[in-house]
């Protein structure tokens, strides 16, 4: 059964549609497409034939041309079986449906929560968004073979409507991120220890807090920041706080970089903000700290305290309070022993429940049904 994996947005090296998805089915024999829209050319890699439609700037141009150049190069390939990745992809795989293809959508958000979540909008304005996606998605996911979501909560939004959903969790890949724990807690090179920020850079991913935090920390403490700040503005202001004197920026890293980050760390921050869509989310990053053998710091939202909790791999504070999370980053560095405990009760909990070779066998099942 020839695949072909689509997407208008994410990057070709994207960590759940390629490294885990199209990898896993390239290793268990599948001939694996990904058609991308990044402008860096055709090319292989590890079992996959990634072709690249071309870079269009803008959202306008992404989501009116670039769209139709991803369905037009989906035809030529003229593969058995499609996976969607992006929302604005659905009437592309309405159309493939309608070629008489299998089509799955891959729902990595709960989008019409997310339309809620755009404060920037009026409330009633959102409100309206929010009704006119959840009804578009569900006249046009009903016709879909399968629905893959990205977490339990989506995959019961979806199963209201859909009979064939699984969620296919986008827990880290076992090994990936292992580091040397023990050897985090000591500081090196005459530097202090330092926690990490790993992800997209955000007003709503907390880093105002976070950075004001480095402000109010009674320890020896540094913050390495990996990722891409979301706007130049968002990036110049908190560059004018006192906390940024303690900040290591290095910008979008690759996965060898985030591994190395991640070595050099003691504690993985990921306190984002209490907007609606993150709830109920499953934040990757969170599971990646863990499979590395770093102690979490989490927003304190029911669901990511019960698994922190539950697997007493971290600690969980208000994401909207910077002396909380300061406090939480001066209990990691003045208690290394019990910061190493946590970090092996992290590892552990990954290593047991919690990765991607679990995930993959869910995915494999499902294709496997559908080329039946």
């Amino acid at each position: 059964m020839r695949v072909v994996h689509l997407t208008s947005a994410h990057p070709r090296y994207d960590t759940r549609i390629f490294h885990k998805q199209c990898r896993s089915l390239a290793a268990d024999g599948y001939p694996v497409t990904l058609v991308v829209a990044d402008g860096e050319g055709d090319e292989e890699r590890d079992g996959v034939s990634i072709v690249d439609v071309g870079h269009l700037p803008g959202r306008l141009n992404r989501v009116v041309k670039t769209t139709r150049r991803v369905f037009d190069q989906a035809r030529r390939l003229d593969a058995d079986l499609y996976h969607l990745h992006d929302p604005e992809l659905m009437p592309v795989g309405r159309r493939l449906k309608r070629l008489g293809k299998q089509v799955i959508y891959d729902a990595h958000e709960d989008l019409p929560r997310q339309m809620l979540a755009k404060h920037y909008l009026g409330k009633a304005t959102r409100q309206v968004l929010s009704r006119g996606v959840e009804a578009y998605q569900r006249r046009v996911c009903r016709h879909f073979d399968v629905i893959v979501a990205a977490t339990p909560y989506i995959r019961d939004r979806f199963s209201e409507f859909h009979s064939q959903v699984v969620d296919v969790n986008n827990f880290p890949m076992l090994g990936e991120l292992d580091g040397a724990p023990d050897a985090r807690l000591t500081a090196s090179a005459g530097q202090p220890p330092a926690v990490c920020y790993v992800g997209g850079i955000a007003e709503v991913r907390g880093i105002r807090e976070i950075v004001r935090a480095m402000e109010m920390i009674e320890q020896e403490c540094r913050l390495q920041l990996a990722g891409d700040f979301k706007t130049l503005a968002l990036e110049q202001e908190v560059m004018t706080y006192a906390g940024w004197a303690r900040v290591e920026p290095h910008g979008y890293l690759d996965r060898a970089g985030v591994r190395r980050v991640m070595a050099s760390s003691i504690a993985g921050l990921v306190t984002l903000h209490p907007i609606i869509n993150y709830l109920d989310a499953l934040p990757v990053k969170m599971f990646e700290y863990m499979s590395a053998g770093l102690p979490v710091i989490a927003s304190n939202f029911p669901l990511w305290r019960e698994i922190v909790e539950g697997s007493d791999c971290g600690l969980c504070v208000d994401p909207l309070d910077p002396a909380a999370i300061a406090d939480a980053i001066d209990f990691i560095v003045a208690h290394p022993e019990r910061a190493r405990e946590m970090g092996k009760n992290g590892q552990r909990a990954v290593n047991e429940r919690y990765n991607w070779q679990q995930e993959e066998r869910k995915l494999l099942d499902t294709y496997c049904a559908l080329s039946r």
